[in-house]
């Protein structure tokens, strides 16, 4: 890709919290990101950050707008939540303008949704698309795959997640709202509707966490998890300390801790997979859960523009790449991997 027009990504949503972080990280990369949105004033207070940014006022409800956005880019990255309501329109977009596309979304049902309608019209067109490319999703599934390894199957998979605390924006606290669907684990083999009460375990954590209660949580890693790994189950958790700061109205937003805008947030994220009397363990720690979703949207974008993506189509972060080479190309930082032994 040596033609100029060829370096413009397009970032939807790109005046949110995470949406800055990504394209702050393309242009790290090399990359020009054209910064896209419905609110022309937030673009324009973006854009002064940048001058040489380029932006564009686009609606998911005016197909015309995301046309004309997308025109002239290689790939567009979906930053903006519910996606719910986002995913579906760009990814027709992308789907229009032969495009890879890749968005972060958390909630189950746009990921399964977009396997289950776009999948084949992805891979007519010859282009990539994966959802749920971030730390709730794509991380979980990448670390799960590669502490897989050579096992063509599994019995259990579980991934959990303990944060020093969870400040969240208010994307986040907008998509809880408006997310009512009922959660979704993996029982003998297949989706189905998690226990409720959510079941709750101890999990021994690395340092600085150490053993703690989580609860099942699962998130859009599960729905990634169910189209490419074979286990008979697989559950995802969350520490209830993260869990009352996020349904909590009055906990605040992430606040800047350096000139990044990375917040001071601790996270740990592991995967366990089972087998007969086997088990493995792999597991990820850094800072800023928002801040870490930007290299590994961009790492993955990278990756499907440069050829190391196996195939086309709607494809699991897993399913689509190398997971060990991927996850170790962002080693040491943003994330220090380590083995958990089992």
């Amino acid at each position: 890709m040596t033609q100029q027009h060829e370096r413009a990504i397009a970032v939807f949503g790109a005046y949110g919290h995470t949406g800055r972080f990504v394209a702050a990280r393309l242009r790290e990369r090399g990359w020009r990101p054209r910064l896209c949105g419905r609110d022309g004033q937030r673009l324009a207070e973006l854009a002064a950050h940048w001058p040489d940014s380029e932006t564009r006022v686009a609606s998911v409800d005016a197909p015309a707008s995301l046309d004309a956005a997308l025109r002239g880019c290689a790939a567009v990255l979906n930053c903006a939540g519910p996606f719910g309501d986002t995913a579906a329109p760009l990814l027709e977009a992308a789907l229009r303008a032969r495009i890879a596309y890749l968005d972060t979304a958390a909630e189950q049902q746009p990921v399964l949704a977009a396997f289950e309608r776009y999948d084949a019209a992805a891979r007519a067109a010859g282009i990539v698309a994966i959802p749920a490319m971030a730390f709730y999703g794509g991380l979980g599934d990448l670390l799960a795959t590669a502490a897989m390894g050579d096992w063509a199957q599994a019995d259990a998979v579980e991934i959990a997640v303990a944060l020093d605390g969870w400040h969240p924006t208010a994307g986040t606290r907008i998509t809880g709202e408006r997310n009512t669907a009922k959660r979704l684990v993996i029982e003998n083999g297949v989706l189905a509707e998690a226990p409720s009460p959510s079941p709750t375990r101890d999990w021994a954590f690395g340092e600085p966490f150490g053993t703690q209660p989580v609860a099942a949580v699962p998130m859009s890693e599960i729905a990634l998890l169910s189209r490419h790994l074979r286990t008979r189950g697989a559950v995802a958790y969350l520490d209830p300390g993260s869990l009352r700061d996020v349904r909590d109205p009055a906990t605040p937003a992430p606040v800047a801790a350096d000139d990044s805008g990375r917040s001071a947030q601790v996270f740990a994220i592991e995967a366990r997979v089972r087998r007969g009397g086997q088990a493995r363990g792999l597991g990820a720690s850094g800072r800023d859960i928002y801040a870490v979703t930007a290299p590994l949207l961009v790492e993955a974008m990278e990756r499907a523009l440069d050829g190391r993506c196996r195939g086309h189509g709607v494809r699991a972060p897993g399913d689509a790449f190398d997971a060990a080479d991927f996850l170790a190309a962002l080693a040491p930082e943003p994330l220090r991997l380590y083995l958990r032994d089992e």
